[in-house]
């Protein structure tokens, strides 16, 4: 199994005032599997994707990364997990200012010592992003930052990909680009897919659904 979560927990605040936002979630995403995490919004989901690229820690539960637990790794740990096995996409673009796009896009991959020019390259290509390379991110739209994003993640050939909203900031003919590119990316390599969507019809393209709502897998 490449992702296991187990009865996780996760409040926000002390005392009194604490809200719960994760009660007790359990799923599973094998390999080559890509799984639609859909929910209203403040029901958990991008906490829930955050703790599972380790970005922040359970109160209790126990999350699994290819049979590693989250829990157990220190933060160095966690962060080399995170450049050698998992991609991220959230709805925060997180571009570098002063690398230009074609930078941005290859910069995990380069982290992860796995740059490769020609998959980066067809990326680029993929994305609408060819002729955009040599632009800072201050000169690109939020639709275009969000596509250089989704090219940074998916440069270094992750094993597990974690996509809070990926194509939130997208027309409908790009968005389905991009779901497409995700979706080969899982069949090609076996990679797992874990994705954040309010869209019913992209959720439905992917081949199983979660819903979050009250905390809890309804």
């Amino acid at each position: 199994m490449l992702l296991d979560a187990q009865e996780i927990e996760k409040s926000f605040g002390t005392g009194a005032g604490a809200v719960r936002v994760l009660d007790g979630v359990s799923f599973t995403a094998a390999a080559g599997e890509s799984v639609a995490l859909t929910g209203e919004s403040g029901s958990g989901k991008s906490t829930l994707l955050h703790l599972c690229a380790g970005l922040d820690q359970a109160d209790a539960g126990e999350l699994r990364i290819e049979g590693q637990a989250l829990g157990a790794l220190d933060d160095r740990a966690r962060a080399a997990l995170r450049r050698q096995v998992v991609g991220l996409v959230f709805q925060q673009f997180n571009l570098i200012p002063s690398l230009t796009a074609g930078a941005n896009l290859a910069f995990q991959a380069r982290l992860a010592r796995r740059h490769d020019p020609a998959w980066c390259a067809a990326l680029a290509e993929r994305l609408g992003l060819e002729t955009l390379l040599d632009r800072y991110p201050e000169q690109l739209s939020g639709g275009q930052q969000q596509r250089v994003a989704i090219g940074r993640a998916l440069a270094v050939r992750p094993r597990l990909l974690l996509a809070d909203e990926p194509t939130g900031n997208l027309d409908e003919a790009t968005s389905d680009e991009v779901l497409r590119l995700m979706l080969d990316l899982v069949a090609e390599t076996g990679a797992g897919l874990v994705m954040v969507t309010h869209s019913e019809r992209l959720a439905a393209r992917l081949d199983r659904r979660l819903h979050l709502s009250g905390g809890r897998i309804a």
